[in-house]
């Protein structure tokens, strides 16, 4: 939503059931909510178009209503780095709008998305009179520190099944994007770009977690059985105790 962007062009008010799936809204006083819902606003997103660019100023604060966004960097010789994916109930960019500085990163929709926008200066008068508020964006700094990190653990690993299976657990995280659910709605071909790999192999990947009753692929999306599993996928067993 970008003051130079076809998406801020096509900005319009939120519906009452659009600011319903905000998951901050509910945490706000009377006066706090009246501020925010005459500031926010929400556009849809075609498939490839950018939210936000890297070196651009922040203007706005961003949630995803609907949809499936990505976060990414191009390094100097022009490859490109997924950090994570943004499924509906994601809010992003509270690090940048605290600061005020330009983005480090690209979002980019994945598909067609509803993505709702909150100035930066109600972000900021937010930050000032709410403690409901305050403790919401404490919260997404803080979950989204473990995210980062458990995402560079990801990079790491050579294991395609477990890259993909932490993946998932990311995407599920109930405090960062809580309008997922149990079923994330993505297909093979958006989960390889999130994960970098190939839809072959993110298949193969997806069929080896159902078998292990970790996941079950339904039409259109995935259904999660077992965060736990997802999210221990790969790591050490615990050593056992020596015995005398």
């Amino acid at each position: 939503m970008a003051t130079d962007s076809a998406l801020h062009q096509r900005r319009r008010s939120l519906t009452a059931a659009e600011l319903d799936a905000i998951p901050w809204m509910r945490l706000l006083a009377p006066h706090e909510r009246e501020r925010a819902v005459g500031d926010l606003k929400i556009a849809d997103a075609i498939p490839g178009e950018y939210i936000c660019r890297t070196g651009r100023p922040v203007t706005y604060w961003f949630g995803v209503v609907d949809g499936l966004l990505k976060m990414s960097s191009d390094n100097a010789e022009g490859q490109t780095m997924t950090f994570t994916g943004i499924p509906p109930g994601g809010w992003f960019g509270e690090g940048t709008a605290l600061k005020r500085e330009t983005y480090r990163y690209n979002i980019q929709a994945l598909r067609k998305s509803m993505v709702a926008g909150l100035h930066v200066d109600t972000f900021h008068w937010l930050l000032d009179h709410s403690i409901g508020f305050n403790r919401f964006v404490m919260n997404q700094l803080n979950e989204r520190l473990g995210q980062f990190i458990a995402a560079r653990e990801i990079d790491r690993m050579t294991n395609p099944d477990i890259r993909v299976a932490r993946s998932l657990a990311a995407l599920f995280n109930p405090v960062l994007y809580p309008g997922v659910g149990e079923v994330l709605r993505i297909t093979q071909q958006e989960l390889a770009y999130l994960v970098g790999l190939s839809r072959q192999r993110v298949n193969e990947a997806l069929t080896a977690l159902a078998g292990q009753d970790s996941i079950r692929v339904e039409y259109g999306g995935l259904r999660v059985l077992n965060l736990a599993a997802l999210r221990s996928s790969g790591s050490a067993p615990p050593a056992a105790l020596p015995l005398d």
